[in-house]
């Protein structure tokens, strides 16, 4: 990117951020913060029933005039621009048209829609040094009320999962976890209004994702009307750059995508720990997924596809070939991913982050998309 670009660039985010300030007062939580969790109280009971909203149709475009300037995509799909490397990314709206998106190494979250405003949400502080930073999060079952989040971050001496409250200040949930120069991409989902499944990476350290004492390289359930409880271990033996994605079907599939010294694979999350569904021979690494109840959607940021996978049923355990779809020309490097509606996804590009990629003036981005039907042959 040239300096007129990335000075253009600052520009446009200076002004969005003057808008962010006036509309919502945020506040960076400090490591010592994350400690005191006296700062925050107790934890309120959790409501036993979350609002779903209905499904939306496929994406579409309102097209209109787009304004000037380096961080305007003129593909109609992008509902973000101008982002630091990116990480978690959850719809705001049933249409898709509207996201919440985090950047990994500044711990921001933003709320964004096409041609803007992009505004701050909610920001915390961490240390986004190699793989780390801001890597998941997911609004509380009450968001609508209580405005909380959580999130899944890495801090000067660990990875951790806190809940951050419209103060700034954040309440440690789980803490502990290993962290590494590298394996501390992990994922973090609600299987109910009051259970979160957290995925964890190895921290560089197979035997530790093996190890029972260890919380790295798991897949964990919190209850979170127990803040700081001893988490249940789902699953052990995770790599690097952990993404779930669960199904939303009636069956509450869970499904994991992951890389490691087993391989770059994709597994189911069972009542015995993981069953592998597919592993790539090549390790091309993984990126991110999201699934529903057709598809499985895996993204493979330095080859630039998406690798789509029709979902395995109770009577068809198998998952088939992959489609592969080719974001070469479009979006380019994708990380994380998911689903609305049924079928739609939204991405989170990682061009700015990812070798051999070629990041444009307006990356990194959220954009809307529909994949491929995956090959209706199976193994």
């Amino acid at each position: 990117m040239t300096p007129l670009h990335r000075n253009a660039r600052r520009a446009v985010l200076a002004v969005t951020s003057t808008i962010a300030a006036a509309a919502l007062v945020t506040s960076c939580a400090s490591f010592s913060d994350q400690d005191a969790a006296q700062q925050q109280g107790d934890f309120s009971p959790l409501p036993s029933v979350v609002e779903q909203p209905k499904a939306p149709p496929p994406p579409t475009t309102d097209e209109v005039d787009p304004p000037e300037g380096p961080c305007v995509d003129p593909n109609p799909a992008v509902i973000a621009t101008c982002l630091e490397t990116t990480s978690g990314v959850r719809p705001a709206d049933p249409t898709g048209k509207t996201t919440y998106v985090a950047e990994r190494t500044t711990g921001k979250i933003f709320i964004s829609k096409r041609y803007g405003p992009q505004r701050e949400i909610a920001s915390a502080r961490v240390d986004g040094s190699g793989d780390g930073g801001l890597v998941d999060f997911v609004l509380s079952p009450a968001y609508q009320s209580d405005q909380m989040i959580y999130a899944l971050i890495t801090t000067g001496s660990d990875n951790r999962v806190v809940r951050i409250a419209p103060t700034g200040s954040a309440q440690p949930v789980l803490t502990g976890i290993p962290k590494g120069p590298r394996g501390n991409m992990g994922s973090i989902s609600l299987a109910s209004p009051t259970e979160l499944i957290v995925a964890t990476g190895d921290a560089g350290d197979r035997a530790a994702a093996k190890d029972p004492s260890s919380l790295a390289g798991k897949i964990l359930s919190i209850d979170l009307n127990r803040p700081n409880a001893k988490p249940d271990v789902r699953a052990s033996g995770l790599g690097s750059n952990v993404a779930l994605c669960p199904s939303g079907g009636a069956d509450g599939q869970l499904f994991v995508a992951d890389s490691g010294a087993d391989g770059d694979r994709l597994s189911v999350v069972g009542s015995h720990g993981l069953r592998k569904l597919w592993s790539w021979a090549d390790r091309p690494g993984i990126g991110g997924c999201a699934a529903s109840d057709s598809t499985i959607a895996v993204s493979i940021p330095r080859a630039q596809r998406l690798d789509v996978f029709s979902t395995p049923k109770s009577g068809s355990p198998s998952i088939g070939e992959p489609s592969e779809s080719d974001l070469s020309k479009t979006f380019g490097a994708v990380g994380r991913m998911v689903t609305y509606g049924g079928g739609p996804l939204q991405l989170a590009t990682i061009n700015t982050s990812t070798p051999g990629a070629k990041p444009q003036s307006f990356d990194d981005r959220v954009a809307m998309y529909l994949p491929e039907s995956a090959t209706e042959d199976r193994m």
